[in-house]
């Protein structure tokens, strides 16, 4: 595996998804509470570097709207609005940019493309809440439009550990880049 180097004037940091209604779920192999630290690790790094922050959220009752077979079980009636909001742990900060999604990845629909295109990035460092749904869409779509990713394995999590395994054994390797939250935050000092 070669040595990680990350110019921070290109590359930007994509939270996926840890917003208070996915982050009070129980995700695995890695729970929420790990990471959500990981993720505001490399925030708090991206940013003392100047590079840009991008906070993903879905806009959860847009998203059961969506027609499928499998919906997601979220009870009857319009959801809080605080379930689609940031959850504060993830340290969202002033300055940072927000993007809200109503589909599973963070750029159909969006303007993330644009946001990371403006300010010249063609690298995209990749966590979040589901490895396997939000995160994967957003690394398949991104890859189509040309950005480089690297997606880190200990701040991201799924639903059940055989989905993030798949997807970091199967899938990001073709994508992407897979490292640690340390092997980032080094490519980085």
């Amino acid at each position: 595996m070669a040595e990680l180097q990350l110019d921070p004037k290109k590359t930007a940091l994509v939270l996926i998804d840890l917003q208070n209604g996915i982050v009070a779920m129980n995700p695995v192999p890695h729970p929420a509470a790990q990471v959500v630290e990981n993720s505001r690790k490399l925030a708090e790094t991206f940013r003392a570097h100047g590079a840009p922050v991008v906070y993903v959220r879905v806009d959860l009752n847009d998203f059961r709207k969506l027609p499928v077979d499998q919906p997601q079980r979220m009870g009857d009636g319009p959801l809080p609005d605080a379930l689609s909001e940031i959850a504060p742990s993830a340290g969202f900060q002033t300055g940072d940019i927000l993007v809200t999604k109503r589909h599973w990845g963070a750029f159909a629909g969006t303007d993330l493309e644009q946001q990371l295109t403006s300010r010249g990035i063609d690298t995209i460092v990749l966590t979040g809440i589901s490895s396997n749904i939000g995160v994967e869409s957003t690394a398949r779509q991104g890859t189509g439009l040309g950005f480089a990713f690297v997606v880190v394995e200990d701040a991201c999590s799924a639903q059940d550990a055989e989905q993030h395994t798949f997807a970091f054994e199967k899938i990001f390797p073709r994508l992407s880049r897979v490292r640690s939250t340390a092997e980032v935050l080094a490519s980085l000092a």
